[in-house]
């Protein structure tokens, strides 16, 4: 049987031979079956050939096409053809973030999660330090420090797994921003939720009120305390939550009563009561006196004292309420009232003597009538916190058993003085009273500085801040400057200085003017220039006025120094781009006597730690009457060259009157009385003239000397990395390594206030010296102690909550090594 081709094969080859893409084919005469044969053969290899081509043309097409997107797909990368034909390059948007908490989540824990990174086809990606791996942990303006590990030296099958840790105090919403080689993993940037932790009694506040309270017999006083958690956020409750639980409140009537609850007492005396307020997140205590007195309360969460929870409480009649509250009314500040004193210093007097004592806005006076009607001042204390009442409760004497009203007035600079009087109640309150308005209502530090900052523009309200040019010389600035302002008034003082330097083009629109402060506090501060001094050589030192500066300086340069500080807290007062910081580091003793307080030894550990640890530690840590020294209540001064200049009695005839072991703390008083206050006396008048022109010391008087000190220099700027390259750890335990690692991590999430009080707890000063802490000398150093349950000291810290407790309270007496 013969084979013919088709009409329809012979219809297609002819159309692709027409159409050319065949090339020639040899003429196919029919019917000759083996020609035709052959000439399917050569079609069927020719289309082979022909797919070969396409599929060729293809991953050609396939390569350029990844060569020209390159660019767009790793900008940053340089990759292979072939890695991006094969898809095994990192690719972002595969990578995987797996969050190993639940959100919302309390504050305080170390939280972690993972990334896992593959490549575009889906397989493992080795992750490695040269892939530029960013995670950045936010909440507004403030950056957490995260602690990153790629892949595991131990796992070879986490190679691809990046874990990431992180530790939050501060409740809010933070934002977790994750990038590889400047580009988003897939989901970035992530939103997470933490919240306050427990209730914390060290952190929960009484709010606004004062360490002495007012209230009035028979209607309820509400006192609000606001939970706080370790970390100071303010604790949210669940409806199933009992906010209240665990607080108790132990109220004792002085000398006489006491009683503890937590929940409503109806007794003969006074009642309790506890509620929570949903909308304001605070506790209220709702207490309620049927009798008039005098109570001492404590307020506890599970056992432990609230931050300010401990006070008292003045129970006045409704008579004394409504005279009280018209005399903090009044403009007429000659309130009087009689009384009599009978002690001095804890000691008593042989006779009782007949006092008045005057309350007004800014002090308490003491005096004696001489012949019945000839007034005589016998103390002062100033209307200040340091000014501390207290409501006598030891056994009276047989002679005193018939007396009411015992009280005694403290301020820490005089001797205490004992007091009775029928109207204690109402002096006491009056002064209680006097001294909350004072302050704002508050106690806090924050609260404190705005009302400080309300206050000061209130009282130069009717100075204008309009510009006043000054013009001044860079070479002779002190000199210049105290020339330029010399006939100043204070309203001149407070407007706001336009600063030329003589020989300079510069236009001042703020930076001159900042420039100008920024060197005159160089010039009034700086120890090297004569005005202030240290009590030790070294940059980072405290100063403190010389008694002994050179003769070209004089008191009108104090005064001056004075003005310049009282300008720069007015220019703060204004806020914005007015702030001015003082450019000091000054020592606590100078500062207590800023406002006002008595200076006593415990001062030296931090002002002069040279002495402290040569000669005061030494007396304070020895029985000397078991030590053969020849020490007496004098002060001998020397010259540079060790020559005796001259001998000091630090008490009347105490050249012959020899230190004892029971005397010696009466010894170290009088030596820092003469050595830090006594000694520049004048120095410091002059200073607080200047001062006083442009700041009331009623108002610096509110706060305590760590807080003046903040107020002045503020907190400054803390560089971590800066810190952990200049400082020197001792010892080598892996558990001290531990440790030094819980350090870092706790202050590397500090705010700034937080890091300055750190610096005054370790330092004495939030400022630093202008070439930051690699100029502190000697060097932080941290070192192993042996201790164990304590707060940590300036020599020893141990976990976070120890040491902010620490630098928050526990700032008098320092030991840094």
């Amino acid at each position: 049987m013969t084979m013919q081709p088709s009409a329809s094969a012979s219809s297609g080859i002819s159309q692709l031979a027409q159409c050319g893409q065949l090339g020639d084919l040899p003429e196919l005469p029919a019917p000759d079956e083996q020609r035709l044969q052959k000439a399917a053969t050569l079609l069927q290899q020719r289309l082979i050939l022909r797919g070969m081509l396409v599929v060729s043309v293809s991953v050609a097409g396939l390569v350029t096409l990844a060569a020209m997107t390159q660019p767009s797909l790793a900008p940053e990368a340089k990759h292979s053809l072939l890695q991006y034909v094969t898809g095994k390059y990192l690719l972002p948007s595969n990578c995987k973030v797996i969050f190993h908490w639940s959100d919302p989540y309390p504050v305080g824990h170390t939280v972690c999660f993972t990334v896992q990174f593959y490549q575009r086809n889906g397989q493992p990606y080795p992750i490695c330090d040269t892939d530029n791996f960013v995670v950045d942990v936010s909440e507004g303006s403030r950056k957490m420090v995260v602690i990153t590990e790629l892949g595991s030296p131990t796992d070879p099958n986490s190679g691809n797994i990046a874990k990431v840790k992180f530790t939050v105090r501060h409740a809010g919403q933070y934002k977790i921003t994750i990038m590889v080689s400047n580009q988003h993993v897939a989901g970035s940037p992530f939103m997470r939720t933490f919240i306050a932790g427990p209730a914390y009694a060290q952190r929960t506040v009484v709010v606004r009120h004062c360490s002495t309270v007012v209230c009035t017999a028979s209607v309820t006083h509400l006192l609000y305390i606001e939970p706080r958690d370790e970390y100071s956020n303010i604790c949210s409750y669940s409806s199933e939550d009992n906010p209240t639980e665990g607080y108790t409140v132990h109220i004792t009537q002085l000398g006489a009563y006491s009683k503890e609850s937590n929940y409503d007492i109806d007794d003969n005396n006074f009642t309790i009561a506890l509620d929570y307020d949903w909308h304001s997140h605070r506790v209220s205590l709702q207490l309620k006196f049927l009798y008039e007195g005098c109570y001492h309360t404590t307020i506890k969460y599970k056992g432990v004292e609230l931050h300010n929870g401990d006070f008292d409480i003045i129970v006045l009649n409704s008579i004394d309420a409504t005279l009280v509250h018209k005399n903090v009314a009044s403009k007429n500040h000659n309130i009087c009232y009689e009384a009599k004193l009978i002690g001095i210093n804890g000691d008593r007097l042989p006779k009782q003597k007949k006092v008045l004592c005057y309350v007004s806005p800014k002090q308490l006076i003491i005096k004696e009538l001489i012949l019945k009607f000839i007034p005589k001042r016998l103390y002062t204390f100033r209307l200040c916190p340091s000014t501390k009442f207290s409501f006598q409760t030891e056994k009276p004497t047989k002679t005193e058993e018939n007396l009411t009203g015992f009280f005694t007035v403290d301020d820490g600079c005089q001797p205490k003085i004992e007091l009775i009087s029928r109207e204690r109640n109402v002096i006491a309150a009056t002064f209680a009273q006097f001294l909350l308005k004072n302050m704002g209502g508050s106690e806090t530090f924050k609260d404190k500085q705005d009302f400080f900052y309300h206050e000061v523009r209130k009282y130069h309200q009717k100075h204008y801040h309009e510009k006043l040019s000054m013009k001044v010389n860079r070479e002779k600035l002190l000199e210049s400057s105290m020339k330029a302002t010399k006939n100043f008034s204070v309203s001149e003082w407070c407007r706001n200085f336009e600063i030329t330097f003589q020989g300079e083009q510069g236009i001042d629109w703020g930076g001159l003017r900042r420039e100008w402060f920024e060197l005159i506090c160089a010039q009034l501060f700086d120890a090297k220039n004569g005005l202030f001094t240290s009590f030790h050589e070294g940059q980072q030192s405290l100063v403190h006025p010389n008694p002994n500066r050179p003769s070209h300086l004089k008191l009108r340069h104090y005064e001056f120094a004075g003005k310049v500080v009282g300008k720069c807290l007015y220019e703060s007062a204004l806020g914005g781009s007015y702030r001015q910081l003082v450019r000091a580091r000054f020592t606590r003793s100078f500062l207590a006597q800023v406002i006002g307080l008595r200076v006593h030894y415990k001062y030296f550990e931090q002002d002069d730690p040279d002495l402290y640890l040569s000669k005061i530690k030494y007396l304070l840590e020895n029985d000397i009457d078991q030590i053969d020294t020849e020490l007496f209540f004098v002060e001998e001064q020397y010259d540079s060259s060790g020559q005796l200049l001259k001998t000091v009695e630090l008490i009347p005839n105490g050249s012959k009157i020899r230190v004892r072991n029971a005397t010696k703390l009466q010894y170290l008083d009088a030596l820092a009385q003469y050595r830090l206050a006594t000694s520049i006396k004048d120095e410091i008048e002059s200073f607080l003239k200047g001062l006083n022109e442009l700041i009331p010391d009623n108002l610096l008087s509110i706060f305590d000397e760590n807080e003046l000190e903040l107020l002045l220099c503020g907190t400054g700027q803390y560089n971590i990395t800066d810190f952990k390259l200049h400082h020197v750890v001792n010892g080598n335990s892996a558990e001290f390594r531990r440790i030094v690692g819980w350090f870092w991590a706790a202050i590397g999430n500090f705010t700034q206030e937080e890091m300055a009080r750190l610096l005054q707890f370790t330092t004495g000063c939030s400022q630093l010296p202008p070439g930051g802490f690699k100029e502190l000398t000697p060097r932080f150093q941290i070192t192993a102690a042996p201790t164990f349950g304590n707060l940590p000291t300036a020599h020893t810290w141990y976990e976070k909550k120890s040491l902010l407790l620490a630098i928050s309270e526990g700032t008098e007496g320092f030991g840094m090594v």
